[in-house]
């Protein structure tokens, strides 16, 4: 029976029950009521022609199995192609088929053509996991995710534990991951986590792929997601593309998706019963495990994601900047009847024909700038003093501005060039005001009406206000008005001490003793 040509349907079971489940040549043969013979022979059929596993057997159609383990003519002296090898080597930039089948060729003259080549790949290919089938080129892409999982940091002082979240990013060809804990998914946290990512890598990706968070979009949507401000800036300055996946879509991003699982089992679950009283703590033992992850060989490949990164990744990945991105935030505001804008309590002006109109706010750590229209407008150093007001002059009405622009200083200097008794007068009345400022408008009267009367008539004017002590702009007005600037000072009488009353009611110090 060992010559006898049997049906596929049981051939195809033999060939399951050696290669799928492990059974011997005797369990086969009782269970499809053949000799052991016939168990060798149809094993030694497809070893020669190929089929060496039962994941390409299974590929086949009744027709095809026929074909190959009857119909063809043996292939002892053709070497398989190491499909593996040839989905590693596809993953690296510029790499085709045709090109790995020359190299095959190179090796094994005798071996097969291209198109049995290539039909021997994506057999193999279909009975890989679903992340395996998806081709990643070197280079091409960083998935982004937070775990579940959430560690706890103490604080040392009261002993409360809080939860931060754990940042996790991997490369789509090579897998290698990087994770860190952050305080929160904020914006801040979360372009850092970016910048530290790219900076572990030693280069940036052409494409990120993160979840639809908020952090990353602001608009959240099937086909056209609307990037987050920041973010959208982040990936200029790192010349990168960001494409957030689908919604309740995690096979767009399978291969971070794999990579938090990894993270939480090989890294957070040791972490367990470890207590930390700072972040700082936390990720230093966090990069001490992802180190380890990164070395540890990989089952499918027979290599680490370190050497895998080394090899396919590395290269193709693009310079990083020379400055590194400082995280800026933005925020909606409107402009007030006052030309200011509000951050934190904080106000900061713009050019005053922008009132009531909408700008956008970029903030650092340092500075403030104001955009309208996607243009650069106004640029503050940021304050943190709730209720003050930062204001550039330049961005005043001229009537505001020429009004800031009076000191009582500069009042008193335009004074003294008149005269020293217009400059005594002046000074007199912003020393009589409890604040400087309300004595303004009296001394700038005062000093415009040299333009009417000249400087001399001024002078003289002041000077008799002084003597009788006037001290404001319509007293030196109505003695210019009535022409008293021209008559005589009166002299000022000096005034006799009062001499004490003698009385028998009075009575002295002497009495209260």
């Amino acid at each position: 029976m060992a010559g006898q040509r049997l049906s596929m349907r049981k051939a195809r079971e033999i060939l399951r029950q050696k290669w799928e489940l492990g059974r011997s040549h005797r369990e086969v043969a009782e269970s499809q009521g053949v000799s052991v013979g016939a168990i060798t022979g149809i094993i030694h059929r497809a070893f020669s022609r190929g089929l060496s596993s039962w994941a390409v057997v299974v590929s086949l159609s009744e027709e095809e199995l026929a074909a190959q383990l009857y119909d063809a003519k043996p292939t002892l002296d053709r070497a398989v192609p190491d499909c593996l090898w040839v989905h590693t080597q596809r993953q690296r930039r510029g790499v085709t088929l045709e090109l790995l089948h020359l190299e095959y060729l190179e090796q094994h003259p005798t071996g097969y053509r291209y198109t049995q080549f290539c039909e021997y790949y994506r057999r193999w290919a279909k009975k890989r996991k679903l992340s395996m089938r998806q081709v990643h080129r070197a280079g091409e892409k960083t998935f982004v995710d937070y775990a579940g999982h959430k560690p706890t940091v103490v604080d040392r002082s009261t002993g409360e534990a809080r939860e931060v979240e754990v940042f996790v990013a991997a490369l789509g060809a090579s897998s290698l991951t990087y994770a860190e804990a952050t305080e929160t998914q904020r914006t801040a946290d979360f372009i850092a986590s970016h910048t530290r990512t790219v900076e572990y890598f030693g280069g940036v990706s052409q494409i990120f792929v993160p979840d639809q968070l908020r952090s990353a979009v602001s608009e959240p949507g099937r086909y056209e997601p609307g990037l987050q401000r920041t973010y959208e800036e982040w990936s200029r300055h790192y010349g990168t593309t960001v494409i957030p996946a689908r919604p309740r879509k995690p096979q767009d991003k399978s291969k971070v998706e794999v990579a938090v699982q990894i993270v939480e089992r090989w890294i957070l679950a040791p972490l367990r019963d470890e207590i930390f009283f700072s972040l700082h703590a936390l990720n230093q033992r966090i990069w001490e495990l992802l180190a380890v992850v990164n070395g540890r060989e990989m089952r499918d490949y027979k290599q680490s994601r370190r050497e895998r990164f080394e090899l396919i990744d590395q290269p193709a990945l693009q310079p990083l900047p020379a400055k590194r991105f400082e995280c800026a935030e933005w925020k909606q505001a409107k402009v007030n009847i006052d030309y200011h804008v509000q951050l934190d309590r904080h106000f900061y002006s713009v050019p005053h024909p922008l009132v009531r109109e909408s700008v956008e706010l970029r903030y650092t750590a340092t500075t403030v700038e104001v955009f309208y229209k996607n243009q650069r407008i106004a640029a503050h150093r940021r304050v943190h003093q709730a209720g003050s007001f930062s204001t550039i002059a330049e961005h005043m009405p001229k009537a505001h501005r020429a009004h800031m622009e009076w000191s009582p200083t500069r009042l008193v200097h335009w004074g003294r060039s008149i005269g020293p008794k217009t400059e005594e007068l002046v000074q007199s009345i912003l020393d009589d005001r409890p604040h400087p400022e309300q004595g303004y408008r009296s001394c700038l009267g005062i000093l415009r009406l040299a333009k009417q009367y000249g400087h001399e008539r001024l002078e003289a004017a002041c000077e008799r206000a002084v003597c009788v002590r006037a001290r404001s702009y319509r007293h030196v007005q109505s003695i210019l008005k009535n022409g008293l600037d021209r008559e005589p000072i009166p002299e000022a009488e000096d005034p006799q001490p009062r001499l004490p009353i003698a009385h028998k009611n009075l009575r002295g110090g002497g009495y209260y003793n």
